[in-house]
């Protein structure tokens, strides 16, 4: 067996470990569903959420280092055999590493009473491992272009510990910086990694369609200065989240940004939605920072609160759910196009999103509002465990 296909034909068992998409993304879009079903029950006194964790810090870890590990996980165990020419991780061993994901969602949402140590120990299990597999592929394969995603997983999942220490410690960490650090990790993984897939899934469908403008090539020198001037302004959040200098770093990374996403023709996509949902989840990135900075600037404006919110739900939730619609018709060898069932998934997310937003804007209908969000985040989750659950769980259409 020396190709991936290979590999995977050779697995005899449950179809869903014959990939890393297929148990991860399913797993994450289900545990994003419930986890804001147990949110919505905790905030409204009908459940008192077993966690060592206040509630507030277990909805932002639960999304940030509970549903976006296991995205993580489902992209790049699915990518690193393409980047590297290794063979993929599938069956048991896939298996026990999506276990080890599970067994921390479970022990971080019954973790009180239970050793702060041995907590932390149960969710940092997964990433440590993933990790450590990425980290020998592209050792292996020398493939150092993509060592970038190594540091970034690596800087999310210490993020993750400190996460951890601070809650542990007394501090409300769902505003501490292992929080920050987390998302700042997030958001370049997205300004890297989606400034190079946004813009060639765009040219490759535009090449497609006729005459007319292109996207830019990406990385080039603008993107570069692009991503550093993101670096630094996140780098700068994270150290000091309230000082002008702050906002002023943010600002200018939000208007790097909205030209970089300017020059890959997204105005031209408006028939595909699987490609102009990646456009909006990248917008997502320049207008949380310019947000971000207005809240900084003018205090009360938005909230810090929601204004992040443009960052977690939109760029980051925005992204994701973009990327496991497309993965999973492309790895279960269906068209790439947008069924009615895959649009009504975006259009719900971009109610949650904005419906959050909102909260913050117009604090008197902040209750409705909130609910709104949450009702809508279930239903875009929920409804791609049942849209693509289907396909997740048997062989491919073809190979």
């Amino acid at each position: 067996m020396t190709t991936t296909a290979e590999q995977m034909r050779a697995w005899r068992g449950p179809a869903i470990l014959s990939f890393g998409f297929r148990p991860f993304f399913l797993g994450a879009a289900l545990w994003a569903a419930l986890a804001m079903a147990l949110w919505i029950f905790a905030l409204s006194g009908a459940y008192v959420l077993p966690t060592a964790f206040d509630p507030v810090s277990w909805h932002a870890h639960e999304f940030l280092f509970g549903y976006l590990s296991a995205v993580i996980a489902g992209f790049l165990l699915t990518a690193v055999p393409n980047w590297t020419g290794q063979l993929p991780i599938v069956g048991w061993p896939l298996g026990g590493l999506f276990a080890l994901w599970v067994i921390g969602r479970a022990v971080v949402l019954c973790s009180a009473g239970l050793p702060p140590v041995a907590v932390a120990a149960a969710d940092l299990a997964m990433p440590l491992a993933l990790t450590g597999f990425l980290a020998r592929e592209i050792i292996t394969g020398r493939n150092w272009r993509n060592l970038i995603v190594l540091v970034m997983l690596a800087a999310f999942t210490i993020a993750n510990a400190v996460f951890h220490w601070e809650a542990a410690s007394g501090a409300y960490a769902a505003e501490g910086y292992g929080l920050r650090t987390g998302l700042a990790a997030t958001l370049m993984m997205i300004a890297i990694i989606g400034g190079r897939i946004v813009p060639s899934f765009t040219r490759n469908w535009l090449v497609r369609q006729g005459p007319g403008r292109l996207p830019v090539p990406p990385m080039q020198r603008f993107d570069k200065i692009a991503l550093l001037a993101l670096l630094a302004a996140l780098g700068l959040w994270v150290a000091a989240p309230d000082m002008q200098a702050t906002a002023a770093l943010l600002l200018v990374a939000g208007a790097l940004h909205l030209a970089r996403l300017a020059r890959w023709a997204g105005d031209r996509t408006g028939a595909e939605p699987l490609l102009w949902i990646l456009h909006i989840g990248y917008l997502f990135l320049p207008l949380g920072a310019v947000t971000l900075a207005a809240s900084i600037l003018v205090p009360g404006l938005f909230g810090g609160a929601a204004a992040q919110h443009l960052w977690m739900a939109g760029a980051a939730g925005t992204m994701t759910l973009a990327v496991m619609t497309r993965a999973t018709l492309g790895h279960t060898g269906q068209k790439l196009t947008a069924g009615k069932g895959t649009l009504g998934l975006y259009l719900a997310l971009m109610t949650a999103v904005l419906a959050r937003l909102a909260a913050g804007l117009w604090p008197d209908q902040a209750a409705q509002l909130h609910m709104l969000s949450a009702l809508a985040w279930i239903a875009a989750f929920s409804g791609f465990a049942m849209v693509f659950g289907p396909a997740i769980l048997r062989r491919r259409v073809r190979d």
